[in-house]
């Protein structure tokens, strides 16, 4: 299987595009379960641009899922820098905390995980559930 993203023989793009394709091809990495390889796009991508949210946040992920809670931690709240209003890495670090022992960190994330999602809920017309069209 390929990467969804060809990454070798990609015309020039912005740092930005880079960025944000390594990171898509982080995660079909990840999905396939080499989180070396997942880590070492995202790596790559916010070396090339620090601004690029969804590889901080798909970072996070990955240090999770290998139990590495301090690197977690650290990309995540880099990715709330930059997006402090996006529900998943609200959740995302309400998990971590949770991992890390800090119930007070945790819900706190999770509580602000809920007030966007109940936010999103209300800029739905009425009788529309969200992912409807």
């Amino acid at each position: 299987m390929e990467p969804p993203t060809q990454l070798a023989g990609m015309p020039e793009s912005t740092p930005s595009e880079r960025a944000l394709a390594l990171a898509e091809a982080a995660s079909f990495d990840f999905a396939l379960g080499d989180e070396s390889a997942a880590l070492a796009k995202l790596e790559e991508a916010v070396a090339v641009d620090a601004s690029c949210f969804e590889a901080w946040l798909a970072k996070a992920e990955v240090h999770f899922s290998l139990r590495q809670f301090d690197e977690a931690l650290a990309a995540g709240e880099q990715a709330l820098v930059l997006r402090p209003k996006d529900i998943h890495i609200h959740t995302s670090l309400s998990r971590i905390w949770m991992e890390r022992g800090d119930k007070p960190k945790a819900e706190h994330h999770g509580a602000q995980a809920r007030i966007l999602g109940w936010g999103d809920q209300l800029k739905e017309p009425e009788g529309k559930q969200p992912g409807e069209l």
